[in-house]
């Protein structure tokens, strides 16, 4: 069984790839990437471990931020 401590750690984990890639597609800098990415539905789907969005990969979850940028909603 994975604790909360250990989730915690893969999200953050999760978020500096996503931060990474996000300043290499759009040239932003670090502030500005994780500013989006704190602030979207993707950060709360995966923040939300009933989900298990979490076990996804950085670039899953890099292109559900990005659908949801392009369309103002995740995908269902």
């Amino acid at each position: 069984m994975t604790t909360k401590s250990q989730k915690d750690f893969i999200v953050d984990s999760i978020v500096e790839d996503m931060a990474q890639m996000l300043m290499e597609d759009t040239q932003c800098g670090i502030t500005e990437a994780l500013d989006i990415i704190y602030n979207s539905e993707t950060y709360d789907k995966l923040c939300d471990y009933s989900t298990n969005v979490f076990t996804q990969s950085a670039a899953y979850n890099y292109s559900i931020l990005q659908h949801e940028q392009k369309y103002g909603k995740i995908c269902s």
